[in-house]
């Protein structure tokens, strides 16, 4: 699964993520949820990702990390 700038997605186990990417260059998280709806989150640093990526609660630890800390933008 790839997103629109080639950033490889890994699918996680999660109610509402369906998957997650990092842009290592640029610094850019992103997010596909289950309504196959993909975000980006700029300027997320990488331990956040990888902090993400280990979560027990995907959601919880986007909701609680992520999301309303970083611009966030809809790609699709």
């Amino acid at each position: 699964m790839m997103s629109n700038s080639n950033v490889e997605m890994i699918a996680v186990s999660s109610s509402n993520v369906a998957a997650i990417g990092y842009d290592w260059a640029n610094q850019i998280l992103y997010v596909q949820f289950t309504n196959n709806m993909l975000y980006n989150y700029k300027g997320v640093p990488v331990g956040e990702f990888e902090g993400l990526q280990s979560a027990p609660s995907i959601g919880s630890y986007l909701h609680r990390n992520i999301k309303n800390l970083y611009p966030y933008e809809r790609v699709e």
